[in-house]
């Protein structure tokens, strides 16, 4: 797996790709629940750059 950057510059898509640290501790078919829990946090923070 690739290295992912420190940052993004944004703390609320930081946070949502926090939790892809978890993936080398995980069992591949847990993999799946955890990108998903990414892709909501990254939904809703590009939802609140649309509000603004």
């Amino acid at each position: 797996m690739s290295e992912q950057p420190e940052e993004t510059g944004d703390e609320r898509a930081d946070a949502a790709l926090t939790g892809l640290d978890r993936l080398p501790r995980l069992p591949v078919s847990d993999h799946v629940a955890v990108f998903e829990e990414a892709f909501a946090g990254l939904e809703e923070t590009l939802a609140a750059a649309d509000d603004q």
